[in-house]
């Protein structure tokens, strides 16, 4: 469905990834894991359009999308939760979610698509008028979650989605992402959370230094002493 072929990129003329190379099939969850400064970030936003490609290819469901601009990224069915959030803490639950749909293929079902998410998201709705400043922690990252699934995804790109969140929390961030998952959205989940991530994902990849070192199924991942050590704490 997605896949990366041989791509550098970075910003200005600082080159973060480095002959970068990985896929994810329709329907799967891929995990991406990985330190803070690691690469996961930059990965997920060269995908989305927002990073510019020095060398390599990009390509959605075999098209070459290196090339062209976020909204029509979007437009083609990929959508980003980004690090942080990055939600309107001004605007309330409600508006949040509307500005996820503001893409052409997203407006036509737009009511349909927001009963859905507050099926997924019961707390959503409760909410629908407050200011999302306002909400917990684990509570916008529903937020940002239901604004992304407004747009119709096809394709879900996680940047650290249990970033601040209660180990509860994580664990109910997880059952979420598997959920979404079963709805036939494929999903790549950039995370440190590694025993959330190995549990989760069928295969992953470990980026080092804007390097893949490591790929593999997760049961295998997880049975490497060295990812034991480095992000599980055993070994």
């Amino acid at each position: 469905m997605l896949e990366l072929i041989d791509v550098t990129a970075g910003y200005g003329k600082i080159e973060v990834l480095l002959h970068v190379s990985l896929s994810v099939a329709d329907g799967e969850i891929v995990g991406l894991l990985g330190a803070n400064g690691a690469g996961k970030t930059t990965l997920a936003r060269t995908i989305s359009g927002l990073t510019t490609v020095r060398s390599g290819d990009i390509r959605f469901e075999g098209r070459s999308i290196r090339s062209l601009p976020p909204e029509r990224i979007v437009e083609l069915g990929i959508t980003q939760v980004p690090q942080g959030r990055m939600l309107f803490p001004e605007l309330t639950v409600e508006e949040n979610l509307e500005m996820g749909a503001y893409s052409k293929r997203a407006r036509a079902d737009e009511k349909r698509t927001k009963k859905q998410v507050e099926e997924l998201f019961p707390v959503l709705r409760e909410r629908c008028k407050q200011y999302a400043g306002l909400l917990s922690g684990g509570e916008q990252q529903m937020l940002a979650l239901g604004r992304a699934l407004m747009g119709r995804p096809r394709f879900l790109i996680l940047d650290e989605p249990s970033l601040g969140l209660a180990p509860r929390s994580v664990a109910e961030m997880f059952r979420i992402i598997r959920n979404i998952n079963s709805e036939g959205i494929a999903v790549l989940v950039a995370e440190q959370a590694a025993r959330h991530v190995l549990k989760t994902a069928g295969t992953v990849h470990v980026i080092e230094n804007g390097r893949i070192t490591v790929q593999g199924p997760s049961a295998e991942l997880a049975r490497n002493e060295d990812i034991r050590r480095a992000y599980l704490g055993v070994g």
